[in-house]
């Protein structure tokens, strides 16, 4: 499938759908089969009048409802994507229009802002509540042979796409995803290409969205890389205490810049810098180890830095690095630093 990058093709999908009210049933579909092709994923498969059960990624996907006294009642998935997703959808409607809610004369205002009118609206939030009750239903029905599935999204169809995630394959704890403040994904988000990546890979590749395998991801790969500059430094006769405890060192000063306790970019932006003029970079580095342990100005950061308390930067010894070594920690430093495991300081 070809990804969109043209802003304006973005723009009239949100157009489009920004003012659709009311049939539910009539405008979730092709609303969803076209955000399929603006995320650049395959639509759903067409159903070929066989046990809609049995259909892997497919609109009103079959399922059955078991209840404590032996009987079945069926039940049916807006649209599903086994190993990905349950998506459950509804549609806010204007008041005195069918299925219109109490207390919703604001719900679906298209003159005013789309985003404060029903996210505020307390009967907004319980259509919402509801659905993904029943969207987390719908997931408990599913075969166990499917497993369940990571992500639970709830649709607002031309408004907002709620989004929760449980990584675990066991289903008791879908939790807004990635937080509270961006599970909703609203209609004008969609401008974002990175918002467009995130729905991609829950029709293509939930997974790789788990925080705790991303962690790991990057992790590794910043260990590799210290990995490297430990091998060249001992090569050339460096104690492994010492360099263990010069590498502590400047991970610890890579997630003080990263946590903002040193100003924002410094730290990894004079590493940039440095891999021009690798000779400076033990006096430099020193020079700002030396007002880490004081506090006080630093070149590097162009500014006064807080002192950091436990003499961990006392008498800090900096050892000379090569080009290509002060490359991997400038690498290292480019890394979210939310995403590494607290294990790779031990």
């Amino acid at each position: 499938m070809t990804v969109v990058e043209d802003s304006t093709q973005v723009e009239a999908f949100i157009e489009r759908w920004r003012t659709s009210s009311g049939a539910e049933r009539a405008n979730f579909q092709p609303f969803a089969g076209e955000l399929c092709d603006l995320i650049g994923v395959p639509r759903p498969d067409p159903s070929d009048g066989s046990d809609a059960s049995l259909n892997p990624y497919a609109f009103e996907r079959g399922v059955d409802f078991k209840s404590a006294d032996g009987t079945t009642t069926k039940g049916r998935i807006d649209l599903y994507k086994k190993g990905c997703f349950v998506l459950e959808a509804k549609q806010s409607r204007m008041t005195g229009g069918a299925k219109a809610l109490r207390g919703q004369s604001d719900l679906f205002v298209p003159e005013a802002d789309p985003l404060g009118s029903r996210a505020s609206n307390r009967a907004w939030d319980v259509l919402m509540m509801n659905a993904r009750t029943q969207a987390e239903g719908y997931a408990k029905a599913l075969p166990a042979s499917d497993g369940w599935p990571p992500f639970v999204l709830v649709c607002d169809v031309g408004h907002c796409i709620e989004v929760y995630a449980d990584f675990s394959g066991q289903g008791k704890n879908y939790a807004q995803f990635p937080d509270r403040k961006g599970f909703r994904i609203y209609l004008d988000d969609l401008h974002d290409p990175a918002i467009r990546d995130r729905l991609r890979a829950i029709w293509q590749t939930p997974y790789a969205l788990d925080p705790t395998r991303r962690s790991a991801k990057v992790t590794r790969e910043i260990s590799a890389r210290l990995a490297q500059v430990s091998k060249g430094l001992e090569a050339r006769g460096h104690n492994a205490e010492d360099v263990a405890l010069f590498l502590m060192r400047t991970l610890f000063t890579m997630f003080a810049e990263d946590v903002r306790l040193l100003p924002e970019g410094c730290f990894t932006g004079w590493l940039d810098r440095a891999r021009q003029n690798p000779e400076k970079f033990k006096f430099e580095l020193a020079q700002l180890w030396e007002a880490m342990d004081k506090g006080g100005y630093a070149t590097i950061a162009e500014a006064k830095v807080r002192r950091f308390n436990g003499s961990f930067y006392k008498a800090a010894s900096v050892l000379d690095l090569q080009r290509e070594e002060i490359g991997e920690l400038h690498a290292a430093a480019r890394a979210d630093w939310k995403e590494v495991d607290p294990a790779i300081f031990e």
